[in-house]
């Protein structure tokens, strides 16, 4: 089966994101008001092939853990689908 992962990989929420803190800062520069706070990260997405849900979802797993996530200063979030 063919299936398609969108992965988000963010920092984690106790370490600072310098790249999010100058988007922030300039949008105050630029009197875009109202905006609280910035948090940059990464969109990914797989198409693959897997033989079942649980194994897509064991690939995946994989994927973020050994390639895509840095765990000491990322989380990841996903979700799966067959494609059509």
């Amino acid at each position: 089966m063919k299936f398609v992962a969108e992965i988000d990989v963010m920092p984690l929420k106790e370490l600072l994101d310098p790249q999010g803190k100058t988007v922030a800062n300039n949008m105050k520069n630029l009197n875009i008001d109202g905006v609280n706070d910035v948090r940059i990260g990464k969109h990914i997405k797989l198409t693959f092939d897997a033989n079942d849900d649980t194994a897509a979802k064991d690939k995946v797993e994989v994927i973020c853990k050994k390639l895509l996530a840095n765990m000491v200063m990322e989380s990841y979030t996903y979700t799966i689908a067959p494609m059509s």
